[in-house]
C-alpha cells in the first residue's frame, strides 16, 4: 500500500511504525472474511480493510470524524484478521495508533467521556472494583432483571497450597476485576501446579496489566500500569523466577507486547522484554508437564472449550488448552466458527453492548450445539460475558480440571 504521511505525524515514532504497517497491506480482503463486526453487519468500513483505508486517511491529513470513530470504535480488537493475513499486517497496533489519533481531533460527548473515565478509574484498580461488587453481590435480590445478570454470584477462593520442595516457582498475576469476579481461579491454578510440583507465587503490588486503559484510547496510563508491574516481578526474576504465569489470556496478550510498548523508555526497555520473554499463559505450563501424573479425571465429562480471542489469535496459542483438556480425559465437543468473539473484548460488552450481545448469542448457540455438559474458557473477561446467558454453567478451564482432580486427592 502506498503512504503519504502528513508532516505532523511522520517522522514520528508512531507515524513510522504505521507507515511501515500500511505498507505491508496488499488489500486482499482476507480479514473480512474472518472479522465478526463485518460479518454481523455488513459494512466494509466495519471490516479490518474499511478500518486501515481509515486510518490511513487521517494519517495523510484528512479529516477525522465522528463516522471515523463509531468505525474505529467497533473494531473488537479480537485479531482475528491477524491470524488470517498473508502479509503479517499488524492491525491491532495500525488500530490503537489510530484510535488515540483520532481520539485526539474528535471530541466524544460528554455522556461517552463519563463513562470511558468511569471504567478507566473502576476497572483496573481492585479497591474500588471489588467493593462496588461485594455491594452489587448483597443487593442482588433488589436489582432489576435485566442488571442482576450482569452480577454474578459471591464466589470464595478455596485453599492456596503450599510445595515444600518444588521444582519450579513461577509469579501470577491477581490482575483487577478477576480477584473479586472470580477468586478461586488463581487457586485453581495453584492447586494444580502443586500436584506437579509447581509453586505459584502471588506478588504485592502488581495488579491491572494496563489494558482497560491502553485499549481505551489513554495509553500513558496504561504504560504506568504496566511500569508498577514490571517494578514488582522484577525482584523475583533476578532471583530466579523463570515465569509469569497469566491466568486471564487477555493479560498474557497485554503482558506479551509490554517489552514493545517500552520499547522507547530507556528506564524499562530492557526489563519490559525479558517480561513479555517471561510471560506464559497457563495452558503452556501445563501442557510443558507430565500429564500423566494427573491421570484422566476428566473422562466421562463433555466440555465446550471457548478458546478466547486473545489466546488464539493474540497469543497464537490456539489448541493447546484443548490439548490439555484432552490429555486428562474430557470430552471435547465441537464449537462451529470457533474462531469468531464472543463480544466480550475487555470493555466492548459495555461500550458496544448490542453488538456484544448479538456476537455473544451466536457464540452461545455454537458452544451449546454439541450437547456439553459445561463450557471452559480462559479469560475473564469470556467467563463473565458468556455466562450471563448460557444455559450450562461457565468456568475457567483449570477450575474444571481441579474440581476433576478433588475425586483424586485421596
Amino acid at each position: 500500500m502506498q503512504t503519504h504521511l502528513a508532516a505532523f505525524v511522520k517522522d514520528t515514532p508512531e507515524g513510522r511504525e504505521a507507515e511501515a504497517i500500511l505498507r505491508k497491506c496488499v488489500h486482499c480482503g482476507f480479514c473480512t472474511a474472518t472479522c465478526p463486526t463485518y460479518q454481523l453487519l455488513g459494512d466494509e468500513l466495519d471490516g479490518p480493510r474499511g478500518r486501515i483505508y481509515l486510518i490511513k486517511q487521517v494519517l495523510e491529513g484528512q479529516p477525522a470524524s465522528q463516522r471515523t470513530q463509531l468505525h474505529l470504535d467497533r473494531c473488537l480488537s479480537c485479531r482475528s484478521c491477524e491470524t488470517t493475513c498473508p502479509s503479517g499486517v499488524d492491525y491491532h497496533r495500525l488500530l490503537d495508533i489510530g484510535r488515540v489519533l483520532v481520539e485526539q481531533h474528535v471530541p466524544r460527548p460528554l455522556p461517552q467521556r463519563l463513562v470511558r473515565r468511569g471504567l478507566r478509574a473502576v476497572l483496573p484498580h481492585p479497591g474500588r472494583f471489588t467493593p462496588l461488587l461485594r455491594l452489587g453481590q448483597a443487593t442482588r435480590g433488589l436489582l432489576p432483571a435485566g442488571l442482576k445478570g450482569t452480577v454474578p454470584p459471591w464466589q470464595a477462593a478455596g485453599p492456596w497450597p503450599e510445595v515444600a520442595a518444588p521444582r519450579r516457582t513461577l509469579l501470577v498475576l491477581d490482575g483487577c476485576v478477576q480477584p473479586g469476579l472470580a477468586p478461586n481461579i488463581n487457586a485453581a491454578a495453584a492447586r494444580v501446579l502443586a500436584r506437579l510440583d509447581i509453586r505459584l507465587r502471588r506478588v504485592a503490588g502488581a495488579g491491572c496489566c494496563g489494558a482497560v486503559s491502553h485499549h481505551l484510547n489513554a495509553p500513558a496510563e496504561g504504560l504506568e500500569f504496566m511500569r508498577r508491574n514490571v517494578d514488582a516481578w522484577w525482584p523475583h526474576l533476578e532471583k530466579g523466577a523463570d515465569a509469569i504465569v497469566m491466568t486471564a489470556s487477555g493479560c498474557g496478550a497485554m503482558v506479551r507486547e509490554y517489552g514493545h510498548l517500552l520499547r522507547d523508555d530507556s528506564r524499562y526497555a530492557a526489563k519490559a522484554a525479558r517480561v513479555s520473554e517471561c510471560t506464559r499463559d497457563l495452558g503452556e505450563i501445563v501442557a510443558q508437564t507430565d500429564l500423566a501424573a494427573l491421570g484422566a479425571p476428566g473422562r466421562g465429562c463433555r466440555i465446550a472449550f471457548h478458546s478466547p480471542c486473545s489466546l488464539q489469535h493474540g497469543q497464537r496459542l490456539n489448541g493447546v488448552v484443548e490439548d490439555v483438556l484432552r490429555g486428562l480425559g474430557f470430552e471435547l465437543t465441537p464449537v462451529p466458527d470457533a474462531h469468531l468473539c464472543c463480544g466480550s473484548a475487555g470493555t466492548y460488552s459495555i461500550l458496544q453492548r448490542e453488538l456484544g450481545e448479538r456476537l455473544r448469542a451466536n457464540k452461545l448457540r455454537a458452544l451449546q450445539s454439541g450437547g456439553p455438559e459445561l463450557i471452559a474458557t480462559a479469560n475473564i473477561g469470556c467467563l463473565a460475558h458468556l455466562r450471563n446467558g448460557a444455559s450450562v454453567p461457565v468456568r475457567h478451564w483449570i477450575e474444571v480440571v481441579d474440581a476433576a482432580l478433588q475425586p483424586f486427592s485421596g
